[in-house]
């Protein structure tokens, strides 16, 4: 059997048992069973000095959308403590947890007004899950929830609230509901209010801890208007929901505006003299990143830009725009299906990255996953690639612009009928750095090597 016989038969092995790349989903981040329950208890240092405890069940679960119902009633709270009873309705998506509905009886009437008006006001700040909901209802939760990971959001009755959430790290934390401190990821926001009479009521900071596999444990806001501002604490009092070891916050191709790339290219028959590129994040939003790419030396002169996406299914390759004019004569690409001016070609690192399927990377990457082509789809019809990835490991890698710890992700790929987009790429990426090495052996036996140089 041939070096390409042995490709092929190494790709029909692999995805004869294919198992795909786990996705931690929001269910994961916030699990809603029909027999879930959580008991929080929250407070206000101004409005609500006594202890509010609220019960939350789950009223209904459909698919990956889920409706919690909570009550203060029945729960031994104090005679003066504001009496709530609502529904909160989420949606599990791949850009994470969103909030799509929310009801409940009208918040106390010696709280602030948070809408122009005192009357028909439906914004409250009142119970655990409004103060959860508060300016971000879409999403709530972005996911992966990586490191460096942002989002803005709305909410509000009229998305008359605004906000800037961070992912701020991991934190260990102890509340009532566990016996000793649990793991938690700690989200930061920014919220802002303008309108309202009780607008700076409205406006401030707010943390969230969650713990995988149970959902928040703690609430702070810290609300705007001086040293004397209200501090609204929710915690988590009880639940039979159990903490789950949590993925990786490790984010190993960061979308983030700013961050610069340059690599050298080379293959050992076609691009002897090599290329070196420079690329730059220059546009992001939302888990969704523009980089821009440009030629510092070589015989090959490239201008272009490729769009990312970062969601629960993987890092992917949305769109690609390249023009380069080229004194290096690189073989020609698939698939035959399409017209040879509407086939991809090899004009930098990230085509070689790209090239075959999508994700790039599976959410949480970790050794084990593996994912494949499929034989239909948007992806097949662009490259017409069979073939499988596998996270293979974790390796110390040296190339000219550094050191770095890397994943090693192994790929086999098959084009029929063109031997230059077939072989077996072996791709390391730095977490906060992104691809720091790229080694593709063709099979037509040629070589591509890439190199991150600073």
């Amino acid at each position: 059997m041939g070096r390409r016989g042995r490709i092929l038969a190494a790709a029909a092995a692999c995805l004869s048992a294919f198992v795909a790349a786990p996705a931690a989903l929001a269910d994961d981040w916030f699990p809603h069973s029909a027999d879930a329950t959580w008991a929080y208890e929250w407070s206000d240092s101004v409005y609500s000095k006594s202890p509010v405890k609220e019960k939350v069940t789950v009223k209904e679960a459909s698919g990956r959308s889920f409706t919690l119902a909570w009550t203060t009633v029945g729960q031994d709270n104090a005679a003066d403590a504001p009496t709530s009873v609502g529904t909160v309705a989420f949606q599990e998506t791949t850009a994470g947890l969103i909030n799509t509905d929310w009801s409940s009886n009208p918040p106390p009437t010696d709280f602030p007004v948070l809408c122009p008006q005192i009357g028909g006001c439906n914004n409250s700040l009142a119970s655990t899950f409004y103060l959860l909901i508060w300016g971000s209802r879409g999403p709530v939760l972005a996911e992966p929830l990586l490191q460096g990971a942002s989002w803005a959001g709305t909410g509000g009755g009229s998305n008359d609230v605004t906000s800037t959430n961070t992912y701020v790290g991991t934190e260990k934390i102890t509340v009532p509901a566990f016996t000793g401190p649990v793991t938690a990821f700690k989200v930061r926001s920014e919220l802002t209010q303008a309108g309202a009479l009780g607008d700076p009521y409205g406006s401030g900071v707010r943390i969230v801890w969650w713990v995988y596999g149970v959902g928040p444990v703690k609430i702070e806001f810290d609300h705007a208007g001086g040293s004397e501002a209200p501090i609204t604490t929710a915690v988590l009092d009880s639940t039979n929901q159990t903490s789950k070891p949590p993925p990786s916050d490790a984010n190993y191709f960061p979308l983030k505006q700013g961050l610069k790339a340059t690599y050298r290219w080379t293959n050992d028959r076609y691009l002897k003299r090599g290329v070196v590129e420079a690329f730059t994040c220059d546009q992001v939003a939302n888990g969704t990143a523009r980089f821009s790419v440009k030629s510092v030396s070589g015989p090959m002169r490239v201008a272009g830009a490729y769009g990312f996406t970062l969601r629960t299914d993987g890092l992917t390759n949305l769109w690609t725009y390249a023009k380069a004019a080229s004194l290096a004569k690189l073989p020609l690409l698939g698939p035959s299906a399409l017209p040879a001016d509407k086939r991809r070609r090899f004009f930098t690192p990230f085509d070689l990255m790209t090239f075959g399927f999508n994700p790039i990377l599976p959410a949480y990457p970790a050794v084990g996953a593996t994912w494949g082509s499929k034989p239909t789809g948007r992806d097949f019809q662009v490259f017409g690639v069979n073939g499988y990835s596998k996270i293979v490991g974790t390796e110390t890698v040296k190339v000219p612009g550094g050191t770095f710890k890397a994943i090693v992700v192994r790929s086999a790929l098959t084009q029929p009928g063109f031997k230059f987009g077939s072989g077996t790429r072996t791709a390391w990426f730095a977490a906060g750095k992104g691809l720091v090495k790229l080694l593709w052996r063709h099979g037509d036996g040629s070589v591509s090597t890439v190199e991150l140089v600073k």
